[in-house]
């Protein structure tokens, strides 16, 4: 018997849910990339080099006699590699058993959820491990006056007054603050973020920042470098589905020998700050 037009299909679903799951990821990204206020949006090839902008030396003396030669002071910036841009890849299987009791789309459509909030946490986790590299030092006596000496910090280092800054700091060194005073929360990349918080920049609240310390950056030192997996032989050779970006892209398929409903996703997102003394490594001496 023939199939009667416009019957919606298993892989009309499992196309739904492919669809779905790339605009929830990329709808997030996008999301985290407006507020951390990101322009410079980079793809490259697996493997590219990231580098870190160092620079070092020191400013010589400046009591000199009148009529001496004034010494130079010796700036010199160096780029210190710092890790690759990877192309991540990732599988799950839900198999029939599971299919059998929650059925197939709850079983496949829950586990997906969970696995896109787990590679969100990935992508930041390599975040605050770059962050966490800054060779700034700040230090202050509660929250507020140890995020005012990370902006001052910042403002010198950007040589920039008005620097928009962003913090990364620990829920526990703000919950006290938080339960005293009325401040609107907001979501994003499976983190909560403060706009303008004191009147200093941004905050992004997250546990992998640890507690006592926080890390702070101008906006125009976060770079997105990442690898197109929606363009090219990696799009054919797997059959992802993936957007206009190519941030993330999914397959779902069925795999017999093993009776399970498999996924594999692939992305190559990496957000990295460029400048190393553009990072401010914060302590909030009263936490």
């Amino acid at each position: 018997m023939a199939v009667e037009t416009n019957t919606i299909m298993q892989a009309d679903l499992a196309r739904v849910r492919v669809v779905d799951f790339n605009l929830q990821f990329t709808g997030n990204l996008q999301k985290l990339v407006e507020a951390l206020g990101v322009t410079r949006k980079i793809a490259v090839q697996e493997g590219a080099t990231l580098k870190m902008l160092k620079v070092t030396g020191e400013l010589e003396s400046g009591a000199v006699a009148e009529g001496d030669l004034i010494p130079l002071s010796h700036y010199e910036t160096t780029e210190v590699p710092v890790g690759e841009v990877k192309l991540y890849k990732w599988r799950k299987g839900t198999t029939a058993e599971a299919i059998l009791k929650g059925g197939y789309d709850q079983a496949v459509g829950a586990t997906t959820d969970k696995m896109v909030k787990d590679i969100q946490k990935t992508i930041r986790g390599n975040l605050f491990t770059f962050m966490g590299t800054g060779t700034g030092e700040a230090e202050g006596a509660d929250l507020q006056s140890a995020l005012a000496q990370g902006w001052g910090q910042l403002a010198v280092l950007f040589e920039d007054d008005a620097v928009e800054t962003v913090y990364f700091l620990n829920p526990l060194d703000v919950a006290d603050y938080l339960g005293a005073a009325q401040v609107e929360m907001q979501t994003v990349f499976g983190m909560n973020y403060i706009k303008n918080f004191l009147g200093l920049g941004d905050v992004f609240l997250n546990s992998s920042v640890p507690q006592g310390k926080y890390f702070a950056t101008a906006k125009e030192n976060i770079v997105l470098y990442y690898v197109n997996v929606g363009a090219g032989d990696i799009k054919t050779a797997f059959n992802l589905t993936t957007d206009e970006t190519g941030y993330i892209g999914i397959r779902e398929y069925a795999d017999n020998d093993t009776a399970r409903v498999m996924d594999l996703v692939m992305s190559g997102v990496t957000f990295f700050p460029e400048r190393q003394d553009g990072i401010v490594v914060g302590t909030i001496a009263g936490a």
